[in-house]
């Protein structure tokens, strides 16, 4: 267990232990959670800008934290978003981060990024929670576990236009110093790179859930290094070969297992472990306990944060290059509603 200044007193350096619920603690009700997410990321990405969609997705994280001076605030990184949870202090900095990210998105990037912040208390009301853990990836690296429903309900509501952060008139130019995509593609070892979502459809009875999260995962743990996506050879930064000691620090630090009101990994896999999964995760969605979505492709993609003034504390958010949680996403709603569908025949 490693110590923590950001969120909660501790930080397990097992990811197995944030798979308890018992380790997570719900955040005050007055305290305001954010989301960001790119409308229509997926026509996005087929076209070819899978690094300008992760490149708006992780940019409130790098706005929020630049302007508080601070990056001592749970966050996750979501692909084509992200979602924060600030103390009520806070919103006129997130708003205003919102609103610039936003413009940002849409003037540099032609992205349109929906923003939008809603009070865990609103969140309670309607049923769901929001409680979060630290997991410790390494030393210096350690990200915000969420559980609860909370930030999937959040995520829902502003899609269909509730909560929305509204454009200013006068959107500042967010300061986005320390977030770049300057990595080379990262193509598998093994065989295949998958981005998988799994989410309990009751959040009610999380140990359902963690103890189905933990037989999905001992199927990739028993690969070498437990199928991280950054474990073969070195990258390419800026068409430069980084060092071996170099690399390996990249690697610790990623967030290529993470949990999210459900299991989110970035994995590099052979296709019989997929495959195998996948058989587990049908029988679980048929028992009515889960949705899931996957996506392979044959490359992993990294976007970087590394803090002003901080340089150890350098953080890499992972994503599939072919479509990735997006595309896992979009896959778990289709099963959801094939499912609706038969279940009304």
């Amino acid at each position: 267990m490693i110590n923590s200044h950001a969120g909660s007193h501790r930080a397990y350096d097992e990811f197995s232990l944030v798979l308890d619920p018992d380790v997570y603690e719900p955040l005050p009700d007055d305290w305001l959670i954010g989301i960001t997410d790119v409308a229509r990321s997926t026509a996005a990405i087929r076209s070819g800008r899978y690094k300008d969609v992760n490149y708006a997705g992780a940019s409130i994280i790098a706005a929020l934290g630049n302007a508080r001076g601070s990056f001592d605030f749970p966050f996750v990184f979501r692909g084509d978003g992200a979602a924060f949870a600030l103390p009520a202090s806070g919103i006129m900095a997130a708003t205003s981060a919102l609103r610039d990210v936003a413009g940002f998105a849409k003037a540099k990037l032609h992205l349109d990024l929906r923003v939008g912040l809603v009070t865990v208390g609103e969140i309670r009301a309607n049923g769901r929670d929001v409680r979060i853990a630290r997991y410790a990836a390494s030393e210096s690296a350690t990200y915000a576990m969420f559980a609860g429903g909370g930030l999937k309900w959040a995520e829902q509501q502003i899609k269909n236009g509730r909560f929305l952060v509204k454009p200013g008139r006068y959107a500042m130019k967010p300061d986005l110093t320390g977030l770049s995509c300057d990595w080379a593609p990262f193509p598998s070892q093994r065989g295949e790179i998958l981005s998988l979502l799994v989410e309990p459809r009751d959040h009610t009875r999380p140990e359902v859930f963690a103890a189905l999260a933990r037989r999905v995962l001992a199927v990739f743990d028993a690969a070498p290094r437990r199928s991280h996506p950054l474990a073969g050879g070195t990258g390419i930064a800026r068409e430069k070969q980084v060092s071996a000691k170099r690399w390996s620090e990249v690697a610790s630090n990623s967030d290529f297992r993470k949990f999210d009101d459900g299991l989110r990994v970035t994995l590099d896999c052979a296709p019989d472990q997929i495959d195998s999964v996948e058989a587990m995760l049908i029988t679980a969605r048929a028992r009515g306990e889960i949705d899931f979505g996957l996506h392979r492709q044959s490359h992993a993609l990294m976007t970087c944060l590394v803090p002003s003034g901080r340089p150890g504390s350098h953080l890499h958010f992972l994503d599939g290059m072919g479509g990735g949680y997006a595309k896992a996403a979009e896959m778990m709603e289709e099963g959801a509603l094939e499912e609706a569908r038969q279940r009304a025949l």
